[in-house]
C-alpha cells in the first residue's frame, strides 16, 4: 500500500495482522498503533521512502507482506513491489502479497505487469 492508502485502510491492515498471528508468525512489525514500525528504505537522490506494510518472522526466516488494494498510484506501487521482490531474493527472505475480495483482478494485473510469479493470499 502507498502512504495515502494506509490511512484509509487500517481496518484491513489489522485484519491481515490478526490472520498472520493466527498462522504462527512472530516478531511482527507494521505501521499501525501497537506494533513496531518496519525498517524504511530511502531512495538516494530523491525523497521517496519505501516501508513494507508488514514484516514478520516464522521458522527463523523473515517474511515481507504487502497489502494489495486498488490504488490511485499504480506506478509507485509497482516500483515498491519490484524493490521488495529484489530485496527479498537478495537476502533469501520471502515476499508475499495479501489481497481481499474486489481487488483480485487489480492485484493479478499488477503481478503480470511486473512478471512476478506470486500467488496472493486472499482474505
Amino acid at each position: 500500500m502507498t502512504t495515502t492508502d494506509k490511512q484509509e485502510n487500517t481496518v484491513f491492515l489489522k485484519e491481515s495482522l490478526s490472520y498472520l498471528e493466527n498462522l504462527g508468525y512472530d516478531n511482527i512489525k507494521a505501521d499501525v498503533d501497537g506494533y513496531e514500525t518496519p525498517k524504511s528504505y530511502h531512495k538516494k537522490g530523491s525523497d521517496v521512502t519505501i516501508t513494507p506494510d508488514i514484516v514478520a518472522e516464522k521458522a527463523g526466516r523473515k517474511h515481507y507482506f504487502e497489502i494489495s488494494l486498488k490504488s490511485e498510484e499504480p506506478i509507485l506501487l509497482k516500483s515498491k513491489w519490484r524493490f521488495l521482490d529484489v530485496l527479498t531474493r537478495m537476502k533469501d527472505h520471502k515476499f508475499r502479497i495479501i489481497t481481499r475480495r474486489g481487488h483480485y483482478k487489480f492485484t493479478q494485473d499488477m503481478l503480470d505487469d511486473l512478471n512476478l510469479d506470486k500467488n496472493p493470499i486472499k482474505l
